[in-house]
């Protein structure tokens, strides 16, 4: 099956690429890391989680294992074929309106750094439609040197390594980024653009749509946990 990749991406790799070039067997293969922790760590046991861009499941998963309750949403029919256990919607985060608040509204995956700055901006949107009063947006972002330290590369203890290749401009503020994933049977490579935003940035396009950073969840500041301004 040909896909259509979207300008500026590209992926290469067995099995189904998205049009964002993410590819399916990779995503099943990635692990979670401390990134349930740190979810489970801010928000009150048993929420309804709205999981923005869920992919295969990857967190959606230990979450449910966690005891909360998630509505896991993604573009990608290929992805969500492989979450179990929580209520799957299929659609664009940016034209999102499920006419439903949820106690936690999840923006992972660094989303928020998406190349196009329109579609940001209705993905946070799309996250102050749909947080309960009293709830909170859960937000992760890039490190600070996340386009700056390249090359660079990590072994996971899952058994496969992560190399950032590279990450060079093409204009108004966006790097296209070429990412490797190695395992001992198959590499896939993932190209993207993506926004880097200093912290201040980060603030004002929450701002914008009426979010407010009430805490930084981790030391490097790649987790934060944000409230509606009004």
């Amino acid at each position: 099956m040909t896909v259509e990749m979207r300008e500026g991406y590209e992926g290469t790799g067995p099995g189904a690429i998205t049009p964002d070039g993410c590819a399916v067997e990779l995503y099943a293969r990635l692990t979670a890391g401390d990134e349930p922790d740190i979810i489970e760590a801010a928000v009150p046991a048993g929420a309804r989680i709205l999981e923005l861009g869920c992919g295969v499941g990857r967190m959606t998963h230990p979450l449910l294992e966690r005891g909360f309750t998630v509505t896991a949403v993604d573009e990608s029919a290929e992805m969500l074929e492989r979450v179990r256990g929580a209520r799957t919607l299929r659609g664009a985060i940016e034209g999102l309106d499920l006419g439903e608040k949820f106690d936690v509204v999840l923006l992972a995956s660094f989303l928020v750094h998406t190349g196009d700055a329109e579609v940001r901006r209705g993905m946070l949107r799309t996250c102050v439609t749909h947080v309960a009063e009293g709830g909170c947006v859960l937000i992760q972002r890039e490190g600070a040197d996340y386009h700056a330290k390249v090359p660079r590369e990590r072994a996971d203890p899952g058994g496969y390594t992560v190399r950032i290749v590279s990450a060079e401009p093409v204009g108004d503020g966006v790097n296209s980024v070429r990412a490797e994933y190695e395992f001992p049977d198959a590499t896939w490579t993932q190209t993207f653009l993506a926004r880097p935003l200093t912290e201040e940035q980060f603030e004002e396009a929450l701002a914008e749509a009426g979010l407010e950073v009430a805490e930084y969840l981790t030391e490097d500041g790649t987790w934060a946990r944000a409230v509606p301004t009004a």
